[in-house]
């Protein structure tokens, strides 16, 4: 009963915190806006799996505690939430895991929450096959479509997929990569330690979260921090923007906000006009979505457009570190020219004989911010004027007048011992 209580309110959490999102995220200049008035959009995947039978959940099956959740989730719904329900594992009672692995099916279309319909579909599951959850992770994307506003998927599973290829990281890294601003949330109703690493890495592919069922403190702590995570719904989503391959074909960015994917080894550049009256600050925030070798690093550069460099500054790590930030800062204040096209150059050391040519590139996120133009902070030094040279001069004599008596005494004890 308890757990029932608590998987009620983290899906509560999770669809009424993504009930308010914005429906308008306007980006910055040169970047593509998404359609306004877009309602918000989130689909139930719902594993049903024949481990779902276990009585485990306070002497009851993990299935009829995630029916309970649900239909409570369902009254408190908004009226306009567009709620759509895909299944996986609910079908097939087969052996023939070829045939099993496909078994997903959406069995409530995405549309404006029908309390009795859904309800009536979630109380007619009953646990029976395999666990394909990659597959039902890219179903459920096309069934929530594209537009401007973010899309978000509940996974809630007490096991591993059994099926991949394809890999579920692999498929949420893939959708992240879209732009599809698809948030994967996921919730464990297993104590499986690959269970967690998988639900973790398709959750952290896509900026969603992850709580599990192991013990009751810590679902209340997970709560807590879905709860806080609601609090920031307004923040206004990272403008898509794609690199160039060199300074002519970057695109031209204005001050904020932008997410963009590096491959392996890859260079990706960006140009920001400065005027001459004006600073450039830029900073580079990437994170690790897969398993890469050890010692790697990230640089971040400013050069001119016919490839001077200004500035640069890099970040590395040795195997623990999940995300490497670094910024410059460049005045254009010693400029030749009235406006002038900064190109940032965002490059990475990463290496992994596994996955070097495959998937999409590690997700990072670039801010740039123009600034009027300010004095560079003078180099520490000894100072400057007569009254140092003044004070350095006493302090010389002195020491050598206390060095000299010093001496002299020494050398007279000396001698007469």
């Amino acid at each position: 009963m308890l757990f029932a209580v608590i998987a009620k309110r983290w899906l509560t959490v999770i669809l009424l915190g993504f009930s308010i999102l914005p429906t308008i995220a306007p980006g910055p200049a040169f970047a593509e806006e998404p359609e306004p008035n877009e309602p918000p959009k989130v689909e139930l995947v719902l594993d049903v799996s024949g481990s779902m039978r276990a009585n485990d959940i306070g002497g009851r099956s993990r299935i009829s505690v995630a029916q309970q959740a649900f239909n409570e989730v369902v009254d408190a719904l908004p009226d306009e939430t567009q709620l759509g329900i895909r299944v996986l594992g609910a079908t097939y009672q087969g052996k023939d895991k070829a045939e099993g692995c496909k078994d997903t099916q959406q069995i409530v279309p995405v549309g404006r929450v029908d309390r009795t319909a859904a309800k009536a579909a979630i109380a007619t599951l009953r646990p029976t096959g395999f666990t394909p959850v990659g597959l039902a992770l890219r179903a459920a994307a096309q069934d929530l479509g594209t537009g401007g506003s973010t899309r978000r998927i509940v996974l809630i599973t007490d096991g591993e997929d059994t099926c991949a290829p394809p890999d579920p990281c692999d498929v949420a890294r893939e959708l992240a990569a879209q732009g599809m601003h698809l948030v994967v949330d996921t919730l464990g109703l297993a104590p499986d330690e690959n269970v967690r690493r998988q639900l973790l890495c398709i959750a952290a592919a896509t900026g969603g979260s992850y709580a599990s069922a192991q013990t009751p403190e810590e679902l209340t702590g997970r709560i807590k921090q879905l709860v806080d995570r609601t609090k920031e719904a307004n923040i206004l989503p990272p403008a898509i923007v794609a690199g160039g391959a060199e300074c002519a074909q970057a695109p031209l960015l204005s001050p904020g906000v932008y997410t963009d994917r590096e491959k392996i080894s890859e260079h990706r550049w960006y140009r920001v006009p400065i005027h001459k009256d004006q600073e450039l600050r830029a900073s580079v925030s990437i994170a690790l979505d897969r398993p890469v070798n050890r010692d790697y690093g990230v640089l971040l550069r400013a050069v001119t457009a016919d490839g001077r460099e200004l500035v640069r500054t890099a970040n590395a790590g040795s195997g623990r570190t999940d995300v490497l930030s670094t910024g410059v800062r460049w005045s254009a204040a010693s400029a030749t020219v009235t406006t002038t096209d900064i190109c940032l150059v965002i490059s990475n050391s990463f290496a992994s004989a596994a996955q070097a040519n495959s998937g999409p590139g590690m997700p990072f996120e670039l801010t740039i911010d123009v600034v009027a133009a300010s004095p560079a902070p003078n180099a520490p030094g000894l100072g400057r004027g007569w009254l140092l040279l003044l004070v350095l001069t006493v302090a010389g004599l002195l020491t050598g007048a206390i060095a000299g008596w010093l001496t002299r005494w020494w050398v007279a004890t000396w001698r007469t011992n």
